[in-house]
C-alpha cells in the first residue's frame, strides 16, 4: 500500500498504564491497555474495531488522538510519526483528526449554547474571519440536519440524537481528515441510531472522511464500516474486510461474537443452538501467557498455553492471529504484517 493511500498506520502500538503503590507511589505492576497493535486506515474508509468491554479499543483511540502517549511502537498520519510532531504541526494535526464521543450530554459545555459550541474551535484555530463564524455555524447545523434555531439551545434542552448532531458539527467545524467514532451511537435509541449512522454515512460520501468507529454493536459496525478489526485484551486477533469478517469469521473469538447476536426472525432464532464463552476476561495487569484468548477458547492446545500467535494473513486483507488458522502455523507462503 502506498504512503498516498494510508491515512493513519499503528505499527506494534503498545500503552501501558503503571499500577502505583506505597508512600513513594513506587511502580508493582502495569496494565496492558494495548499490548502490539499494529493495522492501517485508508483515506475515504470506515475502520471499524470491535470487541468486549475493557479490551482496549478506547484506548487505541485515545492514542491516535495522541491524548494517551504510546508506550512503545509508533503512530504515522500521513507518513509523519505523530510522537515527535510538535507546536504548528501538533496543532495541525488536531485539526485534522478530529472525534465524537460517546456520551454526547457529557462531551458539550453545559454552559454554552450550541452556536458556541460549535464556534469555539473555528474561533481558536482561527479558521475563519470573526465576521464569517455565524454564517459558518448556520451552514454546518443545516449539514448535520439541525434547524438553525438550534444555536440559541443549551444541550440540556435537546434529545440525545440531537446532542450527538452537535458534536458531529463541531468536529466538523475543523474540516478534519479523520474522524474517531468512539461509541457514538451506542448511548442513543436504536431508531435515532439509524438517524446518526445515515448521517455519518453521507457526511463520509460527500466531504470524503475517514473514519475510525469503535463499536461493540456488531449490526451496526456491518452496516458502517468496510473493514473490521476484532481486539481482545489489547491484541488484535482478526482483520478482514467486512464482508469477508462476518461471512467466513476464522478466530473463534470472532465467531463467538458473531454467534451471540439474535437474529430478528423468531423461527430462526427459536432453532439456533448458541455455546456462550466459558470464564471471564482475564486482568490486562495480569494477562496469560500464550494466546491471550486460550483461557475461554473451546479449540485451545498446549502450544497455545505456550506460544503467542502473530497477526498473520490467511487470505487477502484478512489477517487471524490463530494457531488453529489454515495457514498456521510454518506455512511456508504466511506472511507477518496485515494490511486494512
Amino acid at each position: 500500500m502506498s504512503a498516498a493511500q494510508t491515512l493513519l498506520e499503528f505499527d506494534d502500538v503498545h500503552v501501558h498504564f503503571p499500577i502505583r503503590e506505597g508512600l513513594f507511589k513506587r511502580e508493582v505492576g502495569r496494565i496492558r491497555a494495548v499490548n502490539g497493535v499494529s493495522f492501517e486506515i485508508k483515506r475515504g474508509q470506515a475502520f471499524g474495531l470491535v470487541g468486549e468491554s475493557g479490551c482496549g479499543k478506547s484506548t487505541v483511540a485515545r492514542a491516535a488522538l495522541r491524548l494517551e502517549e504510546a508506550t512503545s511502537g509508533s503512530i504515522r498520519y500521513a507518513g509523519e510519526h505523530v510522537s515527535l510532531m510538535l507546536g504548528p504541526d501538533m496543532m495541525d494535526y488536531r485539526r485534522k483528526m478530529q472525534a465524537v464521543f460517546q456520551d454526547p450530554f457529557s462531551s458539550l459545555n453545559p454552559r454554552q449554547k450550541a452556536g458556541q459550541i460549535i464556534a469555539e474551535p473555528i474561533r481558536v484555530h482561527g479558521l475563519k474571519p470573526p465576521t464569517e463564524i455565524k454564517a459558518e455555524v448556520h451552514r454546518l447545523l443545516d449539514l448535520c440536519g439541525l434547524p438553525r434555531r438550534f444555536e440559541g439551545l443549551y444541550p440540556h434542552e435537546m434529545s440525545g440524537g440531537q446532542r450527538q448532531r452537535i458534536g458531529i458539527a463541531r468536529a466538523l467545524a475543523m474540516d478534519p481528515e479523520l474522524i474517531v467514532a468512539d461509541e457514538a451511537v451506542s448511548a442513543l435509541d436504536v431508531s435515532i441510531q439509524a438517524q446518526i449512522i445515515t448521517l455519518l454515512e453521507d457526511l463520509q460520501r460527500d466531504l470524503g472522511l475517514t473514519y475510525l468507529f469503535i463499536g461493540h454493536d456488531l449490526s451496526v459496525v456491518r452496516h458502517i464500516c468496510d473493514h473490521v478489526a476484532v481486539m481482545y485484551l489489547g491484541r488484535i486477533v482478526e482483520s478482514a474486510p467486512s464482508e469477508v469478517l462476518f461471512s467466513n469469521p476464522t478466530h473463534p473469538y470472532t465467531r463467538a461474537l458473531i454467534d451471540a447476536v439474535p437474529n430478528p426472525d423468531p423461527a430462526v432464532e427459536a432453532g439456533r443452538h448458541v455455546e456462550p464463552l466459558a470464564g471471564e476476561v482475564p486482568s490486562p495487569a495480569n494477562p496469560p501467557s500464550g494466546c491471550v484468548f486460550h483461557p475461554r477458547c473451546p479449540l485451545a492446545t498446549e502450544r497455545c498455553r505456550i506460544e503467542s500467535p502473530a497477526l498473520l494473513t490467511v487470505a487477502s486483507e484478512h489477517s487471524v492471529a490463530c494457531w488453529n488458522s489454515p495457514q498456521a502455523p510454518d506455512h511456508p507462503t504466511t506472511t507477518q504484517r496485515t494490511s486494512s
